[in-house]
């Protein structure tokens, strides 16, 4: 078997993390070998990165500086973590990856898609998600659900206008690959989410 790479998206708020735990203890107890991480961070220089991207001190970082935090987060977590998984057969799950770079600094910083696109390929070494899951929600109530969980980070204390058009990006691109995007309503409850998440997984395992 080769390796699965599965990624979760979607606005703030969507329940990735939970959605991207829940999927990993799944597996692991059906048998499969699975690592669990995020974008940004997943290894010692990945964590610093996502710490500064993340702090809201840093609330006048310059879009492009923002934009290669990221790229250098991703490129380390592809070539420590990702890559090597992958090769070994084993199943990735990512709390987002590539596609949030088109959706956040592409759609929502309105840098060009097709640098970010050149940029991502580059930064990902070519390695693509084999299934991800857009978890859409609307933004006022994504960022209402993190506000509960705890102070907002530099990200999600973004005007709702950018987090609007951020979740605008992210249903274009699952218009634009409809194969490898699935889109969950991400307002239910975490059991029906995570009915749909498995449903869909388990069609992408049943075809490998």
């Amino acid at each position: 078997m080769k390796g699965l790479f599965i990624t979760f998206e979607g606005p703030e708020g969507c329940g990735k993390t939970t959605q991207a735990k829940l999927l990993a203890d799944l597996l692991a107890s059906m048998g499969y070998n699975v690592t669990l991480t995020q974008d940004p961070g997943g290894s010692s220089i990945g964590d610093k990165v996502r710490k500064l991207l993340l702090d809201p001190l840093h609330g006048q970082m310059a879009p492009l500086t923002e934009l290669f935090l990221f790229l250098a987060s991703r490129h380390q977590l592809v070539e420590e973590i990702i890559r090597k998984e992958l090769e070994a057969g084993n199943i990735v799950i990512s709390s987002r990856y590539s596609d949030a770079t088109l959706a956040y600094q592409g759609y929502g910083r309105k840098i060009d898609l097709e640098l970010l696109k050149q940029l991502n390929d580059v930064a990902t070494n070519n390695i693509c998600p084999d299934l991800t899951i857009l978890l859409d929600i609307d933004p006022q109530r994504g960022i209402a659900r993190a506000r509960c969980r705890q102070d907002l980070d530099r990200i999600e204390d973004e005007e709702i206008g950018f987090h609007e058009t951020v979740r605008q990006g992210y249903l274009e691109l699952c218009r634009l690959f409809p194969e490898r995007i699935k889109k969950v309503d991400a307002d239910d409850t975490i059991e029906n989410v995570q009915a749909e998440v498995k449903e869909l997984v388990i069609d992408v395992l049943d075809k490998i």
